[in-house]
């Protein structure tokens, strides 16, 4: 008996010699209330080129219903930064946005990840916002006036709101807006900032760990690339280290529909998620723990990329229920449908977890598009409730919510 309790004591010393070991050699994380990252007693956190981004979409936005002072240039000046021919070289209202380096265009269809080989791909994106820039000048500013019907662009009643339209009933402002959420801001997130390629680039693993610090900054080139992620969605935030009290209220893209999706019942906590995902994430980085980082990465481009689910078929599903009625509702619902057109384009820029693909192919955000303006020669004039539910449908079984969730 006693040679049986010396090796049980000789046992239990081994096993708990081995886990304290192990425990010794694991990074230790220590997750702060609120995304504040110190050294030295100074802030390592920094994301000033997309708060500035952000802000510059915002006023492009704006400027696309300016019937008395935009002109093409001004649009192509304010979403290239530079002055376009013959064009104003102060595009912004912003004294500070004009002084910036910072553009909309070379972020768009930029990432790593999906558009490093793909150059040729890449450009043909950012070209297409300028097509709808052009042809919002073109074809809408010039009927501000007329009654918009099938076939002619104009404005449109929606309740005490007018919205100015192609002939197809698209606004091509909501298009820029709602498809940059998925082009620049999803895109820049989930497939560049966030990327192993991005994140270890170089020498950024060894640097990050041996804490080696970017040139003239408070922080590693690491710690730097995951805050531009951040920034892509708390970067307009009034309190950028604690941001969830303003969520939905801080910008016109990814932050206003986080806000948006938190409201409803079927998917509260989600910008809790996300964020706390983000803090994680950012301490792993602090500690040299590269597979937690990696691990709230994922979380991170989940919950974004379902966001942009959801509201491609809320917005497919309002606008189904203004039109199938007695008397259709074509304004609000042309509005809606426009709203989803974007959320649909951004489809593609979103990422399935732990794996190097979007939700949808470009050729399948397409077909969603060509089957949403496909039921007529008139597009959103002719479109058909059975055609709406038929692309919520197909949008909703990729993700893990359901049709009627997303509706409400």
């Amino acid at each position: 008996m006693q040679n049986k309790l010396l090796l049980f004591a000789v046992l239990l010393s081994i096993t708990f010699i081995s886990c304290s070991t192990d425990s010794n050699n694991d990074p230790t994380i220590d997750e702060p209330a609120t995304y504040e990252f110190t050294r030295n007693g100074e802030s390592t956190v920094s994301f000033t080129g997309q708060t500035t981004r952000l802000q510059m979409g915002a006023e492009l936005f704006g400027a696309m219903t300016d019937f008395d002072n935009t002109t093409e240039n001004l649009l192509y000046q304010m979403y290239r930064n530079q002055t376009a021919d013959g064009g104003d070289a102060d595009p912004y209202a912003s004294a500070e946005l004009n002084d910036a380096t910072k553009n909309i265009k070379s972020k768009v269809a930029a990432s790593e990840d999906y558009f490093s080989s793909n150059t040729t791909l890449s450009a043909e994106i950012k070209d297409q916002f300028e097509e709808w820039m052009k042809a919002q000048v073109d074809e809408v500013f010039p009927n501000q006036n007329t009654l918009a019907e099938p076939g002619v662009p104009g404005q449109i009643a929606d309740g005490s709101s007018t919205r100015y339209v192609n002939a197809q009933g698209l606004e091509y402002d909501q298009l820029v807006n709602k498809s940059l959420i998925g082009a620049l801001t999803a895109d820049q997130m989930l497939n560049n900032y966030l990327s192993v390629s991005v994140l270890d680039a170089g020498t950024n693993r060894q640097d990050n760990t041996d804490g080696v610090l970017a040139e003239g900054a408070n922080y590693t080139n690491m710690e730097h690339k995951w805050d531009e992620a951040y920034g892509y969605l708390f970067g307009n935030s009034p309190n950028k280290a604690n941001p969830l009290n303003t969520i939905g209220d801080d910008d016109i893209f990814l932050n206003k529909y986080f806000g948006r999706v938190e409201g409803d019942e079927d998917f509260a906590g989600i910008s809790e998620k996300v964020f706390n995902a983000f803090k994680l994430g950012r301490a792993a980085i602090v500690a040299g723990d590269y597979e937690v980082r990696d691990e709230q990465a994922e979380i991170i481009r989940e919950e974004v990329s379902k966001i942009i689910g959801i509201r491609a078929v809320y917005y497919l599903q309002t606008a189904k229920a203004a039109i199938d009625q007695e008397t259709p509702d074509y304004g609000g619902a042309f509005h809606d449908l426009s709203e989803g057109y974007g959320f649909i384009y951004s489809l593609m820029f979103t990422r399935i977890p732990n794996t190097d693909s979007p939700y949808f192919t470009k050729a399948e955000v397409e077909g969603f598009l060509n089957q949403l303006l496909g039921d007529g020669p008139n597009g959103l004039w002719d479109v058909t409730p059975e055609t709406l539910d038929a692309l919520s449908n197909d949008i909703a079984e990729a993700f893990d919510f359901t049709l009627e969730q997303a509706a409400s």
